[in-house]
């Protein structure tokens, strides 16, 4: 089989290549895949597992996290992130934003996102883009509510992500340029949100950001900015495309649509199930730091290594009818937010609340709703996205 996992034009015509994730799951699942520079594609569950709790072996600072390469001035620069540090730099990191995280400090959101919820669908007319009319401003809205932002700035946000997101896609950046510069417009809304809760302290996740912790440790400027970039495209990218994905799947299994229907309450193990078969982050990567064994093969130091999260959710090995979307799955250890260890997801407790209020909302109040039109996705191979998905009411 003709094996090529990275081709964008593949992603924005169908998704994921669950075919050829199949095959290599079986026949060769720690796949050495031809590029500049070739990659271990690394497909099982049990070893993307595996290579997620080894950061001492598989760094996500050597040649950081993302798939494209990147010259070593701009990755230094990239290392003040949580997503391209290993430990103990990135657990220093961790243990300060972790206090915004909490399943408490989350679980007290659970009205407000509710209010969001319901304001959205309250919003729509009787034909609808679901992505753009009810996916996007989610996260959005709730993203704000965290840092204590006007609603108003939600645009800004979403143009920010977009096109730091969408370098490969035409709709969104028209160059890698144009991602630097919208990162750059992160930070400098970074520093000013810095500077008013300095000035006027607010009972929200900056204000808590800012303080210092009981070990008198504190945030730098620059860790503070780099995690809110963070926030914007990690807090925004997963939970869109995990509903727009979600409903998608939803339209595609009607007979699971109409089991939520019939029990809103469902939408706690859908919020999972969603996860697990759309996997909204396909890919990572890290670097091999030692000559090593994985799989049988023999991985030499620097080699890069790339995990494939919607190969592992889909792992009949873990998942014995993993292409079954059974939105009552149970026990579902699905490794869409990660395959634990150091990078486990900051906000998995947060995508799940908005999940699942989300969906129980929608079934509630639109047991009818249907789709009008083909999906249309993002050409990406790092971020399985959906940019369009029409709907009606009735």
């Amino acid at each position: 089989m003709h094996i090529d996992l990275v081709d964008q034009d593949r992603y924005a015509d169908a998704g994921p290549p669950h075919e050829q994730l199949a095959w290599l799951r079986e026949h060769d699942p720690v796949h050495w895949h031809e590029g500049e520079p070739g990659f271990w594609a690394v497909t099982r569950h049990e070893d993307v597992v595996h290579v997620s709790r080894h950061s001492e072996l598989f760094s996500s600072a050597r040649k950081l996290a993302l798939f494209n390469e990147m010259p070593e001035e701009q990755r230094a620069l990239q290392r003040m992130m949580m997503l391209n540090q290993d430990p103990p730099e990135h657990t220093r990191r961790r243990s300060l934003v972790n206090r915004g995280f909490t399943p408490r400090a989350i679980g007290a959101l659970e009205q407000h996102i509710r209010d969001i919820c319901d304001d959205l669908l309250d919003q729509l007319g009787t034909e609808a883009d679901f992505v753009t009319e009810v996916a996007a401003p989610l996260p959005l809205y709730v993203i704000c509510e965290l840092l204590g932002a006007p609603v108003e700035d939600r645009d800004k946000i979403f143009n920010w992500s977009n096109r730091m997101i969408g370098a490969q896609d035409p709709d969104y950046a028209a160059s890698p340029e144009e991602g630097s510069a919208a990162a750059a417009e992160v930070y400098a809304y970074a520093n000013e949100l810095a500077a008013k809760r300095r000035a006027n302290p607010r009972d929200d996740i900056v204000t808590k950001l800012l303080q210092t912790d009981e070990n008198g440790e504190t945030l730098s400027e620059d860790e503070f900015d780099l995690f809110v970039l963070l926030l914007v495209v990690a807090g925004n990218e997963t939970t869109r495309n995990a509903a727009s994905g979600g409903m998608l799947a939803l339209f595609e299994h009607p007979g699971q649509w109409d089991r939520l229907v019939a029990d809103p309450s469902l939408a706690a193990t859908a919020a999972d199930e969603i996860v697990r078969w759309v996997s909204p982050v396909n890919l990572f990567r890290r670097t091999s730091t030692r000559d090593q064994t994985l799989g049988g093969k023999t991985i030499k130091e620097d080699d890069k290594v790339v995990v494939f999260y919607s190969s592992a959710n889909r792992d009949t090995s873990i998942f014995p009818d993993a292409d079954v979307f059974d939105i009552g799955r149970n026990p579902n250890p699905h490794i869409g937010f990660g395959g634990g260890g150091a990078h486990f997801c900051l906000g998995n407790h947060l995508a799940k609340l908005e999940l699942r209020v989300l969906f129980e909302q929608l079934a509630r109040r639109h047991p009818r709703l249907r789709q009008t039109g083909p999906a249309r996705r993002l050409r990406s191979n790092f971020i399985n996205g959906i940019k369009e998905l029409p709907v009606a009411m009735s």
